[in-house]
């Protein structure tokens, strides 16, 4: 394994944000289902949440990028279980939707340095009387155009940069948010998938990883290991 790859996932681990996360809301066409998720995972946010059918397969490899495996995805069967499971993980989180209203403000002028949910709505209808119920603040894109809205990845994408932006400002990317419990498995995923894969089938805990990334364990783990 090159060391390279341990110290990469390092570096992003570490500066990962639990307090700034997306919530796609019936959000089903999957070019806009992967390119929100790449982004999320590009900004450094942990968690993404999804009001997604319960028997439908949520995002592959194939059209992730593999970002999906650096999320912490949760996946709802409404909004208000999400808004439920948004709430219970930071009870001070601002909940935002990308809505036009009277009352909605430039999405510039929103302190993403406080924890932040964005919801986003399904592309053609956009975000449900329900879910708007339980934003804190509508916000828009301002458009200088004929259009009238963007597509709704490319929306989340500005907003979640702009986050970006002001949290890299404040120095919110120098906090270690994850603890080692949450990072180890995604360490030895991300540096050792084969062995990652052959541990799960033989239901065998992951063994610690050195400085470097490599693999600390006994013959037994080995031989436990290798046994059919």
């Amino acid at each position: 394994m090159q060391q390279t790859r341990y110290q990469r996932i390092e570096s992003v681990l570490s500066r990962r944000q639990t307090d700034l996360t997306v919530c796609l809301e019936d959000v089903h066409k999957h070019h806009n289902l992967s390119a929100i998720v790449r982004t999320a995972d590009a900004v450094g946010c942990h968690h993404v949440h999804a009001v997604w059918p319960e028997k439908q397969k949520w995002l592959t490899n194939n059209t992730s990028g593999g970002s999906k495996n650096w999320l912490d995805t949760h996946l709802h069967r409404n909004i208000d279980d999400a808004a439920a499971s948004i709430r219970a993980h930071n009870p001070d989180v601002q909940i935002l939707a990308t809505h036009l209203s009277e009352d909605a403000v430039d999405f510039r002028e929103i302190d993403y340095t406080k924890p932040t949910a964005i919801i986003v709505g399904q592309e053609k209808t956009g975000i449900s009387e329900k879910a708007l119920e339980y934003a804190d603040q509508n916000i828009i894109i301002p458009m200088q155009g004929m259009v009238q809205s963007l597509n709704v990845s490319v929306a989340a994408a500005l907003i979640l940069f702009e986050a970006q932006r002001q949290r890299e400002l404040a120095g919110l990317y120098n906090r270690n948010m994850l603890s080692e419990e949450i990072k180890h498995p995604m360490y030895f995923e991300g540096c050792h998938p084969i062995i990652a894969r052959q541990c799960k089938q033989k239901n065998l805990p992951y063994p610690a990883l050195d400085e470097h990334g490599e693999i600390v364990a006994d013959e037994q783990f080995w031989q436990a290991l290798k046994h059919t």
